[in-house]
């Protein structure tokens, strides 16, 4: 792509990549990639990543391509491979041919290693693991050299093919580069390249029993691909003369950019793989896609879109600098779609029962009810309309408070699509003195529709016909955690803000008929009520519905409960 053809640059990142381009950098190519580690599921921390590489690969007519950075045989399987495939491909990218694995170069990456230990720049270290953490300092006291730092190339050489070979257990000896254990950043002081691990890869089986590290594999994987521009979150940012140092004294043919952005960070959430396991193992939670969890398959399992999660990696950009953002950021993004694409519905969650003595008792209307205002091509849609309806529990108040406009005695409500009714009595429980009946009477001149029924009321309520309505199981979600930052907290001290009211169960709800046959993936808004997804737990017997997301923001009102 030619300079003259980009466009302004929206961030940090493609503004850097927009003059490496016009300098004539990497020959004016732009690739990039996107490298999980196999060893768990994805985060919308990492749909943001994905969005940054594909999206930027796309803008600049470039290349992006998907890396699995296996090199910890420990915690990868194919399971996390096939898992996070499947989740790059339902957030909409494609790869094409462009699959690899940090494992295919392991070869090369040994080799590599060697030629720094023919430079003098790498030497196999005996110290344990604990010497070395020792021997490293701190960030004001400079680190002090291992006593095997002074080991001959050859001898060197010798060791690490019999690393290699075997001959040695688990942490006998490290391969370390050979930098400045005093430098300023403990990152340079002389890192680790390999290790020991007499563990089968889930590719190579037992073929290696030495492991690259992360930092060695990293750059020099990116380099082998022909990577330009490396992308990496902020953690990386003091890894990054150390990703250098690799690449320049490995002498690679392409020098790959690393660059680093912000991570998303998300409240009322955590994005740490330890802690998420924590929940999961732990059983917190119902596994890796429960819909409280801000995996990929728990926002999937919620009724996320694609769209939408790629609406707000857009909307939030890249920042230098981490923060928090706000968790209602992402669900206006989910009520944007969704708004648009969703057909209505109507859903009774704690019926309260409503009785027109005034209706015939054995007649039934087909009223015509609206699919989605913002989309006419969705049409209408019939429903059943009799004298004993359902409606909320919440939509009648025998003694309203000030400013209440929905039912109580004496007042009027129009029955959304249908008619006026003024509730005229209360039947109650004899026990608990609350309201279990309400009986109203109607005004057979306001069925909505009808030119004649202009009448205005200040409260419309949604309704089910009781003899037609069918039971449903409705999850409701709330936030995981009653605190904004529970990350902030250790691994064990964040569970302490776990939110006990995170999910609740209704059993007594009522949904519209057609409902019935609504399929595992479906999506719907019921009115007044929020966005809700059919869970694939449904069962021809029973419907089950994920609360998506309400319809108004609720989450200016748990920033000011004085209980978080």
């Amino acid at each position: 792509m030619s300079a003259e053809g980009l466009s302004s640059s929206s961030d940090f990142i493609r503004a850097i990549i927009t003059e490496d381009v016009r300098a004539g950098k990497f020959g004016g190519r732009v690739h990039t990639r996107f490298p999980p580690e196999p060893n768990g599921h994805l985060h919308i921390g990492h749909a943001k990543s994905m969005c940054l590489n594909f999206g930027v690969a796309e803008e600049f007519h470039g290349l992006c391509n998907l890396r699995f950075d296996d090199t910890n045989p420990t915690t990868e399987h194919m399971d996390y491979v096939r898992s996070i495939q499947e989740d790059v491909r339902w957030l909409g990218f494609d790869w094409g041919d462009r699959l690899f694995y940090a494992s295919d170069y392991f070869e090369q990456l040994y080799q590599y290693a060697v030629k720094l230990i023919r430079k003098g720049k790498a030497y196999v270290d005996s110290l344990s693991a604990e010497e070395i953490r020792a021997f490293r300092g701190t960030l004001t006291e400079p680190g002090k050299e291992s006593p095997y730092r002074t080991r001959s190339i050859e001898e060197n050489l010798d060791l690490f093919a019999r690393m290699r070979a075997g001959e040695f257990p688990d942490g006998a000896h490290v391969l370390r580069a050979k930098i400045d254990m005093a430098s300023p950043n403990i990152n340079l002081r002389d890192p680790t390249l390999y290790r020991i691990r007499h563990v089968s890869h889930y590719r190579t089986g037992a073929a290696w029993c030495i492991y690259p590290t992360y930092d060695f594999a990293h750059p020099l994987s990116d380099s082998i691909e022909g990577i330009t521009h490396s992308l990496c979150t902020l953690e990386f940012e003091d890894h990054r003369p150390l990703y250098d140092w690799i690449l320049d004294e490995c002498e690679v043919a392409c020098h790959s950019r690393q660059i680093e952005f912000a991570r998303l960070n998300l409240s009322y959430t955590v994005m740490s793989k330890r802690k998420l396991i924590q929940l999961v193992d732990g059983g917190y939670v119902r596994g890796w896609d429960d819909p409280r969890l801000p995996t990929l398959k728990g926002l999937r399992r919620r009724g996320y879109t694609p769209e939408a999660i790629r609406a707000f990696c857009d909307r939030i950009g890249v920042a230098k600098r981490d923060s928090i953002i706000e968790m209602a950021q992402l669900e206006h993004a989910i009520r944007e779609d969704l708004n648009q694409r969703a057909p209505r519905a109507m859903a009774v969650l704690r019926p309260l029962r409503l009785v027109i003595e005034n209706y015939p008792e054995d007649r039934v209307e087909e009223l015509e009810a609206v699919n989605n205002p913002e989309d006419p091509k969705m049409g209408v849609r019939p429903i059943p309309f009799s004298r004993v309806l359902y409606i909320e529990q919440d939509d009648f108040r025998e003694v309203p408070p000030p400013k209440f406009f929905r039912l109580s005695p004496g007042k009027e409500v129009r029955l959304r699509y249908a008619y006026i009714v003024k509730c005229v009595d209360v039947i109650k429980d004899p026990h608990t003195g609350n309201p279990v009946e309400v009986r109203c009477t109607y005004d057979p001149e306001t069925r909505s529709g009808l030119p004649q029924a202009n009448r205005k009321v200040k409260a419309t309520i949604h309704w089910v016909s009781a003899a037609h309505a069918v039971p449903a199981e409705i999850r409701l979600y709330g936030p995981l955690f009653t605190k904004a930052n529970p990350a902030e907290d250790d691994d064990k001290d964040f569970l302490k803000w776990l939110n006990p009211r995170s999910l609740e169960i209704v059993n007594s709800a009522r949904i519209e008929p057609r409902l019935a046959q609504a399929q595992p993936g479906s999506r719907y808004q019921f009115e007044r009520l929020g966005y809700f997804f059919v869970d694939p737990d449904s069962t021809d017997e029973r419907v089950v519905f994920n609360q998506t997301v309400a319809l108004r923001d609720a989450w200016a009102k748990i920033e000011k409960s004085p209980n978080k």
